[in-house]
């Protein structure tokens, strides 16, 4: 089967790695394309994904997400014309699903927060296959198109791509981090997402706390942007380039972030999160919570600063074909 697989953030290339590699060793032939956004190309380098680059981030407004998903959906298509592919897969890629029901090829999306309207209104009436967390509610789906498409999975799609994950001490010398001493990961707000569409002024809270404190902190920003701001915030080390954010997490003592999927990388590896997300909490953040797994930060004062236990976490590890198989069956014409 020719398989196309569309990269638009740095997450993506973190979560359909394993998928990608899966693949080829079961003999699909697989093609990826990427957007220039945050560390998406970088990562595909720096793990070895063949792709072409594809367009660039058109910015935070509605005005140029719009613009910017007409002119990289045409230009997928251009480059996908001809190519023959069986399937297209991307992981919340509104471009690859236009582009691939402009030229006719069954698609398939996956994603793990439902509350992103506009994405989600486009995709999932566009995929044929709707891959989702089990703990997402259907009926919270269904106002998308996605009635009678969802495959749901049970669990965390970070236990699939983190299956055969092992942490590499590299990225502490890398840092020029101290082993023994407390550490601390910040992740910094979606800020150019639609879903979160406003200041977060509890997380510059949040670093104001840690600048105070003798922690080593490590602030991983999005945008060459976030980095400036940041880098005036407080005496941070601040990586700019991509570095092996995984293992970073792993060793860490705790990780205080914005955004989603490196709260539930946290959660994945059993190192001790926060979460300071301001906008609505999808189900499996909600579920995260319950368990006692991920704790909701609102004050930084509550902010516990000590050092993890020695032993190792449990981990759960789930296979990734399981979710291949969920995202091909958008050629099944049944």
């Amino acid at each position: 089967m020719r398989v196309w697989v569309d990269l638009t953030n740095s997450p993506h290339v973190l979560v359909l790695r394993p998928l990608i590699e899966a693949m080829r060793a079961d003999g699909h032939e697989v093609e990826v394309t990427a957007r220039d956004f945050a560390q998406t190309l970088e990562l595909c380098e720096r793990f070895g994904i063949e792709h072409t680059a594809v367009g660039h981030h058109r910015g935070g407004g509605r005005g140029g997400k719009a613009v910017g998903l007409v002119s990289r959906s045409l230009a997928l298509t251009r480059w996908a014309r001809g190519r023959g592919f069986d399937v297209a897969l991307g992981h919340g890629s509104n471009d690859v699903s236009v582009a691939a029901a402009l030229l006719g090829v069954p698609s398939a999306t996956a994603f793990d927060y439902e509350f992103a309207v506009a994405q989600h209104n486009v995709n999932c009436r566009l995929a044929r296959a709707v891959v989702v967390p089990d703990a997402i509610p259907p009926e919270r789906l269904y106002r998308y198109g996605a009635r009678g498409k969802l495959r749901r999975y049970p669990g965390l799609k970070e236990e699939y791509y983190l299956a055969d994950f092992e942490p590499d001490e590299g990225v502490l010398s890398e840092l020029s981090l101290d082993r023994g001493r407390l550490l601390v990961v910040v992740r910094t707000p979606p800020d150019v997402s639609l879903y979160h569409r406003f200041e977060n002024p509890l997380f510059g809270r949040v670093l104001d706390r840690l600048a105070a404190g003798t922690a080593q902190t490590v602030v991983l920003p999005r945008t060459p942007t976030q980095r400036e701001e940041v880098l005036r915030a407080g005496s941070f080390v601040v990586p700019d380039h991509a570095i092996d954010a995984q293992s970073l997490v792993a060793y860490a003592d705790l990780v205080i972030s914005a955004g989603g999927t490196m709260n539930r990388e946290a959660v994945a590896l059993g190192t001790p999160v926060y979460t300071t997300f301001e906008g609505r909490l999808g189900a499996v953040d909600e579920r995260l919570l319950g368990e006692g797994r991920l704790r909701k930060l609102t004050d930084p004062d509550d902010i516990v600063l000590e050092r993890r236990p020695a032993q190792a976490a449990l981990r759960t590890r789930r296979d990734p074909r399981e979710l291949v198989t969920l995202l091909l069956s958008a050629t099944r014409t049944s």
